[in-house]
């Protein structure tokens, strides 16, 4: 039997626990085999990869001394030095790469004088925060459209983000969809009850960080607290904005029903979403342009039948039909939210529809298997074809 051919995934850093996604679309390949090209490799324990397919690439020499003159002096995006690109096509070579595919669109900013080279065909994915971020600087939209040119295919996780990109000038012909993959075996379907004397426990599970809404969801649950005493609201994930939201469930008074877990593991969380009644995840487009493309955890929380109440922003009405399969309110519509997390609580018969439902949803889907067939699917076509016209 001939050899797989090889992918060459480039992740600056492999891998932090938010980009569990990314490890799951490596390891998945079936027809085509990976190497991993990084600069700092993390989590191995969490993350186990055979280190043979691991190449880390060394870091920039005055690293910190480039980040100031690209920031703040020339205004360009920062990209790999001249020793960088040398290294990185040796690791490329050294393995028979066929096909390059760089993780994140800033990172194909980053990337871009080992592009410019066209050494192989390469795969740009986008995943949300990085097509908007930076986006009205015009030496970022300047580096983006030569990212579009170079790049032989670009990957889209919602057809929301494909029209962000075509809006910034991105061809057509290049766009693939390639939504996020949910390996269903591992989040199977829970059977759940009505909590009794209204202990309903509610969960959010993400990054700690603007675009998620999370003072949002600490108000709506003020809010239902009132009511209901015995309910709880558990965060589940860390972040830079921990500090404001412990100071602002405490203003709220609902410091004694506010559980911060930290980042919980695969095995914690899927425990914690078993525990679950509701799933909130209200994200919105941040203040630097921050958007999602669609959240993980909610397609997991769906997976196992978790109720979930979102916001129309980005992918998520790609995933979550509107009371059919979730419940969806405006973006930073915290009276909406409100309302519709009261509504949840008052008609369980109604949670329970909408959670198997959104089960039904996630496999048809946002299955791995057939997501990962459609990225192989895209790599046969630029490694047989080339990039389009």
């Amino acid at each position: 039997m001939p050899p797989k051919p090889v992918v060459a995934s480039y992740c600056v850093t492999f891998l932090a626990p938010e980009m569990l996604h990314v490890y799951r679309q490596i390891r998945g390949l079936q027809q085509f085999q990976p190497v991993v090209l990084t600069e700092k490799w993390i989590h191995r324990d969490r993350f186990p990869f055979d280190p043979t397919r691991v190449e880390v690439i060394r870091r920039a020499q005055l690293r910190a001394l480039r980040r100031i003159w690209f920031k703040q002096i020339v205004d360009r995006p920062i990209t790999v030095s001249p020793g960088q690109v040398t290294a990185i096509e040796r690791v490329l070579r050294n393995h028979e790469a066929r096909i390059l595919h760089v993780y994140f669109g800033h990172i194909g900013l980053y990337l871009l004088p080992l592009l410019r080279k066209r050494i192989l065909p390469t795969v740009v994915s986008f995943h949300g925060a990085d097509a908007g971020v930076d986006r009205e600087r015009p030496h970022h939209q300047q580096a983006m459209a030569e990212l579009f040119q170079v790049a032989d295919r670009i990957l889209v996780r919602s057809e929301a983000l494909a029209e962000e990109l075509r809006k910034a000038g991105c061809p057509e012909a290049k766009i693939r969809l390639n939504r996020t993959g949910i390996p269903m075996e591992d989040w199977p379907l829970v059977s759940r009850e009505m909590p009794a004397n209204g202990a309903w426990r509610i969960l959010q599970a993400c990054r700690l960080i603007e675009k998620k809404g999370l003072d949002l969801s600490l108000r709506a649950f003020a809010q239902l607290h009132r009511d209901h005493p015995a309910a709880r609201f558990v965060l589940a994930g860390e972040g830079p904005l921990q500090a404001s939201l412990e100071a602002l469930a405490r203003e709220l008074g609902i410091q004694d029903a506010v559980e911060f877990r930290g980042f919980l593991d695969e095995p914690d969380l899927r425990a914690e979403m078993n525990r679950a009644h509701l799933f909130l995840h209200p994200s919105r487009t941040g203040s630097d342009g921050n958007q999602e493309g669609v959240p993980n955890s909610m397609l997991e929380a769906m997976a196992t039948g978790l109720p979930v109440l979102a916001t129309r922003h980005g992918g998520i009405p790609e995933a979550v039909t509107d009371g059919v399969s979730g419940l969806l309110v405006p973006e930073n519509d915290g009276p909406a939210l409100t309302a519709a997390l009261r509504r949840l609580v008052e008609d369980p018969d109604f949670v329970w529809r909408l959670g198997a439902a959104g089960r039904s949803a996630v496999a048809e889907t946002f299955s791995s298997a057939a997501r990962v067939a459609d990225l192989e699917r895209i790599y046969a076509e630029v490694s047989q074809c080339g990039a389009p016209s």
